[in-house]
C-alpha cells in the first residue's frame, strides 16, 4: 500500500514563486511544484498561483511545520515587500498515492520565446515550432516561470548568433547557459557563489545534450581568468543591488560590439540599476518589464 503524505500549499503572488519555492524545499519535504492539486481547489486569484510540497505522514511533526512558517517568515523579512506578509502555508493530510510527482499527469509545456520547457519523463507531443528544453520543474534554482527567466530567455533568442561565447553570471541551475548552448552558442559559461547549484547546472546541461559545449564553475568573477577572454553575450539574472555593484565587472567581460542581458530588478530599483549599467559603457536598448520585474538588454560600444 502507498504510504500517506501531507500537502503543504502556499497561496503566492506568481513574480515571487522562485524565493518561496527555495524556502519551501526544506528536508524531508519532496521538491515544489506548481498549480492547484486538483480540478477541486478554487481558481486562484489574478496575479497569484498555489505552490505545493508533500511530505511523508511519519516526518509531518509540529517541529517541522514551525521550521516551514519560520523560513516563509524570514523571507518576507529579508526582501521587504509587503505582499510576502502573511504567507500562510495550510498543511493537509491526503490519502495513500504518490502525490509527490500525481502534478506530472497534467503537465503541459511551458513557453518561452521558442522554448517548451517540459520535465525529463514527459511524453507528450510538441508542436513543430518547439524548441524542447528539459528541466526538471520545482524546488530551488529556478524552473522557467519567473519573470525575470523568462525575459533572460526572450533576449537569447532575439539577440544570440551561433557561434558566439556566452558568459552566465550567477548561472543558478545553469538554465540559461543551456538555452544559450540550444539556440547555437559555441561556449557557454556559468558561475555561481552557490556550490549546491553546480550539480544542478551540469545535470541539465547533460539532460540537454550540450554538456559539451556548457561549463559551469564555483565562485565569483575570480573564478574567471585570463584565458577565459571576453564574451559575445553577457547575462546576469540577479538582485538589482548585484548588477549595480558589478556592472562594470559584468561591462569588462564584453567584447566590443557584444550583447548583454541583466534582470533580476524590480521597478522601484529601476532607475539606480539602469544609471549603473549606462556608466559602466553599456547601452540599455530595451527594457522588458513582466509584473514588478525588469529585464535591461543592450549592447557594448565599440
Amino acid at each position: 500500500m502507498a504510504p500517506a503524505w501531507t500537502e503543504i500549499l502556499v497561496l503566492a503572488p506568481l513574480e515571487w514563486h522562485e524565493l518561496i519555492a527555495e524556502a519551501l524545499a526544506l528536508e524531508p519535504c519532496t521538491s515544489v511544484a506548481f498549480g492547484r492539486p486538483s480540478l477541486g481547489t478554487p481558481e486562484p486569484p489574478e496575479g497569484f498561483d498555489y505552490l505545493r510540497t508533500y511530505v511523508l505522514e511519519s516526518a509531518d511533526t509540529p517541529q517541522l511545520r514551525a521550521a516551514i512558517e519560520r523560513a516563509l517568515h524570514a523571507l518576507a523579512a529579508a526582501v521587504g515587500v509587503p505582499e510576502l506578509e502573511g504567507l500562510a502555508p495550510r498543511f493537509r493530510r491526503l490519502p495513500p498515492e504518490d502525490y509527490a510527482n500525481s502534478w506530472r499527469k497534467s503537465w503541459k509545456p511551458m513557453r518561452v520565446a521558442d522554448f517548451a520547457i517540459v520535465p525529463r519523463d514527459w511524453r507528450g507531443a510538441l508542436r513543430a515550432s518547439d524548441r524542447r528544453l528539459w528541466l526538471e520543474p520545482g524546488g530551488a534554482f529556478g524552473t522557467g516561470r519567473h519573470p525575470t527567466t523568462r525575459g533572460c530567455l526572450a533576449a537569447i533568442r532575439a539577440r544570440l548568433c551561433p557561434g558566439q561565447r556566452v558568459l552566465d553570471a550567477g548561472c543558478g541551475n545553469g538554465i540559461l547557459a543551456v538555452a544559450a548552448a540550444l539556440l547555437g552558442a559555441e561556449r557557454a559559461l556559468g558561475f555561481d557563489i552557490d556550490p549546491s547549484a553546480l550539480p544542478y547546472a551540469l545535470e541539465l546541461a547533460q539532460w540537454n545534450d550540450v554538456g559539451g559545449r556548457c561549463e559551469f564553475r564555483v565562485g565569483g568573477f575570480e573564478c574567471l581568468t585570463p584565458a577565459d577572454e571576453r564574451f559575445d553575450g553577457v547575462l546576469a539574472n540577479i538582485y538589482a543591488d548585484l548588477i549595480q555593484r558589478y556592472a562594470g565587472e559584468l561591462a569588462a567581460r564584453l567584447a566590443p560590439g557584444g550583447w548583454f542581458a541583466f534582470s533580476g530588478c524590480v521597478r522601484d530599483k529601476r532607475e539606480p540599476t539602469l544609471a549603473a549599467i549606462e556608466a559602466a559603457g553599456l547601452r540599455v536598448e530595451r527594457l522588458a518589464t513582466r509584473g514588478r520585474w525588469d529585464t535591461f538588454s543592450g549592447t557594448r560600444a565599440r
